[in-house]
């Protein structure tokens, strides 16, 4: 009697514990790289390019890198090392440093690519972060861009310049000036983008107290074999440009024309 009494209450507890645990939640699913736990929030990068486990560069500033709309977008560091920083906090850098400075730098780096994305910077006890805005608030206004010219610019090749994931998107030459180009263009041109080689780019762009920078629409050795990137009316494009229209600029200069549906207007203004 005493037996089977034991062996109802102990079916009885053994039956509650298992309903108990059919109502608990589900486990959340383990973070996969670049996605946070949390719906709301801002992507982060891979576990193993996380900011917390980034790596912490000190150098000197040499000089800072511009996009064609004027926006400080990076810098290089004395050593050669190449960081990339997001141009809405381009204002804020140039009041925290100036090339000379030394720098602190903290950010990640992609496997394999040879440039580091700041996120945070200091230097002469200022901060500069990279910090996203909180969920629900509106993003800042990006910063004013420069007035698009037509421009031309050749030089030797100085070094390459990368995307924060490692492509190539533009070049330096030794005279300072800045050419940038689709990473796709890269790699087709990779040869051609080699230091110390030639090279003539045109395009449109802008010059500014921190340099000179353009998108190339046409690129060569020189200007009497600079293929057209873009496809237009009876233009050949350069072989791996995909026929993609030119870039257009947020703003122009006063009384420059608008860029034509493809292609670039014929002879701008050399430099």
């Amino acid at each position: 009697m005493r037996t089977a009494s034991r062996s109802i209450v102990l079916s009885a507890a053994l039956g509650l514990a298992s309903a108990a645990f059919a109502q608990l939640p589900p486990a959340p699913p383990a973070p996969q790289a670049g996605v946070s736990a949390d719906p709301g929030a801002p992507p982060v990068p891979p576990a193993e390019l996380a900011a917390a486990a980034a790596p912490t560069l000190t150098g000197r500033l040499q000089r800072w890198l511009v996009n064609p709309n004027g926006q400080v977008d990076g810098f290089l560091l004395a050593d050669g090392t190449q960081v990339n920083v997001p141009p809405h906090v381009s204002a804020d850098l140039l009041r925290a440093a100036r090339p000379g400075d030394t720098v602190q730098v903290q950010g990640w780096r992609a496997p394999n690519a040879p440039v580091l994305r700041a996120v945070r910077l200091t230097a002469g006890g200022r901060t500069v972060e990279d910090t996203p805005p909180a969920v629900g608030s509106a993003p800042p206004a990006p910063p004013e861009p420069a007035a698009l010219t037509a421009m031309s610019v050749s030089g030797r090749v100085a070094r390459v310049l990368y995307t924060p994931r490692g492509d190539a998107n533009g070049v330096l030459l030794d005279n300072g000036s800045i050419v940038r180009f689709p990473p796709h263009v890269g790699v087709a041109l990779a040869a051609a983008l080699q230091p110390g080689r030639p090279l003539f780019a045109r395009g449109w762009g802008s010059r500014s107290p921190q340099g000179s920078a353009l998108e190339a629409t046409a690129l060569g050795a020189s200007a009497d074999n600079a293929r057209e990137l873009f496809a237009g009316p009876g233009v050949e494009p350069m072989p791996g440009s995909r026929g993609l229209r030119p870039p257009r600029g947020p703003a122009m200069a006063p009384g420059a024309p608008d860029l034509p549906p493809a292609g670039l207007p014929a002879a701008p203004p050399q430099s």
